[in-house]
């Protein structure tokens, strides 16, 4: 029912937002996010529309003007990936560079920094 619901939001035009219930017991922080993006796509958005759902959209859900999207004027902060979302949005899970703040970090050595 939540799955039908989510796709009739979207359908009527109300912005829809990713977001996750990290937190919750059971409930990681960081991988729970493609779960969340999983389930979006199979209540029938589109990838692009999941990928909208957590960049532009959610950008404005806070007001921030200055995220979201890749444009002039914004924060250059990106994750470069290895396989295109728009066909699958697990695709969103290849991360094959990340740019923080000007910087260029390889994933694996990320993950390693935090062991």
């Amino acid at each position: 029912m939540s799955e039908q619901n989510l796709k009739k939001l979207w359908d009527a035009g109300i912005p829809i937002v990713m977001g996750t219930d990290a937190g919750n017991i059971g409930t990681l922080h960081g991988p729970s996010v493609f779960r969340e993006m999983a389930l979006m796509r199979d209540a029938g958005l589109t990838p692009l529309q999941v990928l909208r759902s957590a960049t532009t959209n959610g950008a404005r859900a806070m007001g921030r003007t200055d995220i979201g999207a890749v444009a002039p004027g914004k924060l250059a902060d990106l994750v470069l990936l290895n396989a295109d979302p728009l066909a699958d949005v697990a695709n969103l899970s290849h991360a094959e560079r990340v740019i923080k703040g000007g910087v260029v970090y390889e994933p694996e050595k990320l993950i390693d920094s935090i062991r």
